[in-house]
């Protein structure tokens, strides 16, 4: 592990409480140990949508940008998310 650097921060009692409660179960030895656990878990998130974007998004975007014929009209893609959420509803009913 690379060296430790001590830090102070102010967190709301919800935040304190939790990790609190993740020493209490015996999940982590200390607070410090949640907290490097909850900033690797935000680092690999942020990497998988660094990911995305690269992998999906920005060649999404280009294709649409060298022919915008392959693009749905707003109307639509409203239209149809509406259809779709009810039919969620109508199925959960």
């Amino acid at each position: 592990m690379a060296s430790a650097e001590k830090r102070t921060f102010s967190l709301p009692s919800e935040h304190t409480a939790f990790i609190d409660e993740k020493v209490a179960s015996g999940a982590y030895a200390s607070g410090s140990e949640v907290i490097r656990a909850g900033l690797r878990a935000l680092q690999e998130r942020d990497a998988a949508i660094e990911r995305w974007l690269q992998k999906e998004v920005v060649p999404a975007y280009d294709a649409l940008k060298a022919d915008p014929s392959r693009g749905i009209e707003a109307q639509k893609v409203f239209d149809d998310l509406r259809a779709h959420h009810a039919a969620k509803i109508a199925d959960n009913s």
